[in-house]
């Protein structure tokens, strides 16, 4: 069972255990490999997406960069970017990718058999970066060889920038992006996503250029730890981190020294070395996939629970103006009810007493009146 099959059963288990669905929009195989099983699609503006599922995005193309050129423009045209240029000086590899809305630069991370990623790796004495303070000696001649094509081919770019990648390619990235800023070409980095980087230069180095950066960590994952903090190498960024179970979590330092013991143990019992199990990058497309499922399950349960109270609303609205009606109608039929020519009243008010038909017309008078007269002497 490869690896890739590995991670996709990790995440199917993952997310049922969650009960979250599970949708990946395509997947991509050349016959005798290892499939590229994508969950991103994108149909607007990166920009526009929420921070995980941008991250999501960002990972699958790091993973899709380790592929070859017809392979990875498969993916990339199945995820939504139809314009694929493949890079390649030396061993130092990178993509950008293109559609109507964005430009990403994914750089090609560490392959083990490749003796120029070893090399580079292995490198961790410091120079003199272009910026300011200094800058892994390995990483930068990577990014050396690399540079001048990607810095041609974003001259005339107008489009929002981004800059990924995992590991060797998370630092490659990261050091694109800075060359990026302080280039004379017109574009900028909008945002940076790593997954499993390294550590890539001293504090004023990491800290000179500011771009907003999203640094993945995976629980134990040795890379992200070298080169040491002692020889002066610092990290940047906002830090993503997963903790033993997959879920991205904010710990303190003492939170991730425990869950770092409680997923070195748990990865003993299953024979692995989790120092390193913990950098590949299924492994953390795994634990972000899962993060993008949960989100679209809470946004669904808010929906409906929304269109629910708009629902109670429109009846409440609708009982209201059923009882006005009810209430005009009785009003007009009490004023209906009082009868042509009769002095108008309000209803309740108490009619006038009528007259009985044996008492005498208080203007004629009253017949032993008239007999008094009638009998008077002249």
């Amino acid at each position: 069972m490869n690896e890739c099959h590995v991670a996709t059963e990790s995440w199917k288990s993952h997310a049922a255990a969650m009960n979250l669905k599970i949708n990946p929009t395509s997947i991509v195989q050349d016959p005798g490999e290892r499939p590229l099983v994508l969950h991103s699609q994108v149909s607007g503006p990166v920009g526009e997406m929420s921070i995980l599922k941008r991250s999501l995005l960002m990972a699958e193309l790091s993973m899709i960069a380790y592929n070859d050129h017809d392979e990875a423009r498969r993916a990339c045209q199945a995820i939504g970017f139809h314009d694929v240029t493949f890079f390649d000086r030396d061993g130092s590899q990178a993509y950008r990718v293109r559609n109507e809305h964005d430009c990403i630069v994914a750089c090609r991370g560490t392959e083990p058999h490749e003796w120029n990623d070893i090399q580079a790796d292995a490198n961790a004495f410091s120079v003199v970066a272009e910026t300011v303070g200094r800058v892994h000696r390995g990483f930068r001649r990577e990014v050396d060889d690399l540079w001048p094509m990607l810095e041609t081919a974003l001259a005339e770019n107008e489009l929002p920038t981004w800059f990924c990648g995992h590991s060797l390619g998370g630092a490659m990235a990261t050091i694109c992006a800075y060359r990026c800023f302080v280039s004379p070409i017109r574009c900028n980095p909008t945002g940076l996503y790593t997954f499993g980087s390294p550590r890539v230069g001293d504090r004023r180095y990491v800290r000179f250029v500011k771009v907003k950066h999203y640094r993945f960590v995976n629980n134990n994952d040795i890379v992200t730890r070298v080169p040491p903090a002692w020889m002066g190498y610092r990290h940047e960024g906002i830090e993503m981190y997963i903790d033993h179970r997959g879920r991205i979590r904010e710990l303190s330092r003492e939170g991730k020294r425990l869950d770092r013991i409680r997923g070195f143990l748990q990865a003993l019992r299953r024979f692995r070395l989790d120092h390193f199990d913990d950098h590949s990058i299924h492994h953390y497309i795994t634990a972000i996939a899962a993060a993008v499922a949960q989100e679209n399950a809470a946004q669904e349960n808010e929906a409906q629970e929304n269109e629910a109270q708009e629902n109670e609303a429109q009846q409440d609205s609708a009982d209201g103006v059923v009882a006005k009606n009810r209430l005009e109608l009785t009003l007009d039929s009490n004023q209906t009810a009082v009868r042509p020519g009769q002095p108008g009243r309000t209803p309740g008010s108490s009619p006038a007493p009528s007259q009985s038909p044996s008492s005498p017309s208080p203007s004629s008078p009253s017949p032993s009146s008239k007999s008094t007269l009638s009998t008077r002497s002249p």
